[in-house]
């Protein structure tokens, strides 16, 4: 549109028009959206944690599931199977390795953020549908933790357990071992809270986040393929992204 037609636009358009003290007509609702927009702009963030900690603190004494329909502001939905989850901190937090395996070990949250850690920044899918683009995980190779207990030859796999009594996981060994399966301390690069999981996760890049399990407790090796708790529902075992459960989604790695 050249200048000429933009003029003869605004002279037809009355809302441009002067008002008759010559202040132009639309400056008080453009001054007062701009108001409002930085308003908004800096309750954001103090909104949005509240939103997170009050569906937190809900899905955690919902037993109808209600809480786990709506979504935070960074697009995840707040998933418990148990009525209720104790929470751990650094004092009471432990993660135990066990089953196949010449050295048991047992993990405190220090011990586990003073291993070398790894930060890894994929899509996260979940099976029903929705996804959370490019969000960074960070925490130590799963593959690092079975090489400190010296994995024995009979084992295929290993069995996830978590701390709210309820929930449990499986891989084979050859998946546990990937590069992009952590044991994760970090997510959003903030601490995991304990909504999402934490203070420790299992975090499964390639595969639906089922297979990520929440307050991960216990990494035991077996020797085959235990299905977990939504495998025993139905769910796939082998849950990769874009090749299980007849989705079509492409896979994050």
């Amino acid at each position: 549109m050249t200048t000429e037609h933009r003029d003869a636009a605004d002279e037809r358009d009355p809302a441009a028009q002067p008002e008759a003290d010559g202040t132009p007509v639309g400056r008080r609702l453009v001054l007062g959206t701009l108001a409002l927009g930085a308003l908004g702009v800096a309750a954001a963030p103090p909104l949005q944690r509240g939103l997170e900690r009050f569906l937190g603190a809900a899905s955690d004494k919902d037993p109808t599931g209600l809480t786990q329909l709506l979504p935070n502001g960074g697009g995840f939905r707040y998933y418990s199977v148990a009525s209720s989850v104790p929470r751990k901190d650094a004092s009471s937090y432990r993660l135990t390795v066990t089953g196949l395996v010449e050295r048991p070990a047992t993990y405190t949250l220090a011990e586990l953020r003073a291993r070398p850690q790894t930060r890894l920044v994929r899509d996260v899918q979940c099976v029903t549908g929705w996804r959370v683009p490019d969000t960074p995980f960070e925490g130590v190779r799963l593959s690092r933790i079975l090489d400190a207990a010296g994995v024995r030859p009979d084992a295929r796999a290993v069995r996830f357990t978590c701390f709210d009594g309820t929930y449990s996981e499986s891989l084979t060994l050859e998946q546990a071992r990937r590069n992009d399966v952590l044991v994760a301390l970090r997510m959003q690069d903030k601490d995991l809270n304990h909504t999402h999981g934490g203070p420790v996760r299992l975090y499964v890049a390639p595969m639906y986040f089922y297979k990520s399990a929440k307050w991960l407790s216990g990494i035991e090796l077996t020797d085959k393929v235990e299905p977990g708790y939504w495998e025993r529902r139905g769910y796939d075992v082998d849950a990769w992204v874009g090749r299980s459960n007849g989705r079509s989604d492409d896979p994050t790695v």
